[in-house]
């Protein structure tokens, strides 16, 4: 029992994907969020790019519908709304169909004010700060059980996901990344 206890206090703490590190780089995590995976991973892609202050106005708007969310990967579900057409651009020309999931915007404004009081630790001006690397991740459904008519269970789960956010600054460029990301010098090992 004490030799439980023993590697229990002393697992290793989660990793990131990216090895972003230094003085002008914040990160945050969540794990298991009880979220959509879909819906978050195309909010997420929507805020990557931004400023945290610009990020965290963007979720504002789009949980009072002033702005919308485009879904650019998995769009079989989402209808086509005008609003979309706000995030045509030469880059990504196309976008028709968008949502406004209000839940995956109050998660993300949940990790952006942490990324913000990370920052803040650190002494780093967050106007400064840009959200460089997104990543959303399907974690393990928890399942439950539908019982139907006739005696027939279906099952019923939910969808969580990880995310993780890693913001820095434009003078932190060279920062070590080990996906080999365009722009970045890969770090080996």
């Amino acid at each position: 029992l004490v030799a439980a206890r023993r590697t229990h206090a002393t697992m290793p703490a989660r990793k990131y994907s990216t090895e972003a590190s230094g003085e002008k780089v914040v990160a945050c995590r969540g794990d298991n969020l009880r979220v959509h995976f879909k819906n978050t991973r195309e909010t997420a892609m929507a805020i990557k790019g931004k400023t945290i202050p610009g990020a965290i106005r963007y979720l504002e708007d789009v949980k009072v519908k002033k702005q919308s969310v485009p879904f650019r990967r998995f769009n079989g579900g989402p209808g086509r709304h005008a609003q979309a057409k706000m995030h045509n651009s030469k880059h990504h020309a196309g976008v028709t169909q968008c949502r406004w999931p209000k839940k995956s915007c109050e998660f993300l404004l949940g990790l952006l004010r942490n990324l913000e009081s990370n920052a803040e630790f650190k002494s780093i001006p967050i106007d400064e700060l840009r959200i460089k690397h997104v990543q959303v991740q399907r974690a393990a459904p928890t399942r439950r059980r539908l019982y139907r008519a006739h005696g027939r269970i279906n099952p019923f789960m939910a969808h969580p996901c990880h995310v993780e956010l890693v913001a820095w600054t434009p003078e932190a460029e060279g920062v070590s990344r080990t996906d080999g990301g365009p722009g970045m010098q890969v770090a080996r090992s």
